[in-house]
């Protein structure tokens, strides 16, 4: 199981299932199922979660659970997405690391390495550093590459 990732007074928790839970009580506000298994944490940004599974990235909106967007991937992924200026940044087994609109799933760019990335993506000032399992160390300048 990955860390949760709290915000608002909810904590997320991605497992089996991705879990919405009351960080005072500890009571369970919603539960969406997963097809595969999810295996990263989850992200929180503008009212919605962004969870990594083994059939791609699902986007939930943190009030209801309900799915707002699924992007499917040909492998699982296990980087746990970044979120910066409306832009959802992952590696996946596939061996790409994509850019997607946070808001409509929409693919900005992607980028194919050498092997699968399975770090988890840092925006700072603009760029986007993802290690890949390749040895190398990827910098990208949020939607150009």
């Amino acid at each position: 199981m990955a860390s949760p990732a709290v915000a608002d007074g909810v904590v997320y928790v991605a497992s089996v299932n991705t879990y919405a839970l009351d960080a005072s009580t500890g009571a369970l506000l919603w539960e969406y199922p997963a097809s595969g298994g999810y295996g990263s944490s989850p992200a929180v940004a503008n009212g919605v979660v962004y969870v990594a599974s083994d059939d791609g990235l699902y986007a939930l909106n943190a009030s209801t659970g309900a799915l707002a967007w699924k992007f499917a991937t040909d492998n699982g992924l296990y980087s746990s997405p970044a979120v910066a200026n409306g832009v959802i940044y992952f590696g996946a087994l596939d061996n790409n690391i994509y850019a997607l609109n946070a808001a409509t799933g929409a693919v900005l760019w992607h980028y194919t390495a050498e092997s699968y990335a399975v770090s988890s993506p840092a925006v700072v000032n603009g760029i986007v550093y993802v290690s890949s399992y390749d040895g190398k160390l990827y910098a990208f300048h949020l939607p150009n590459h």
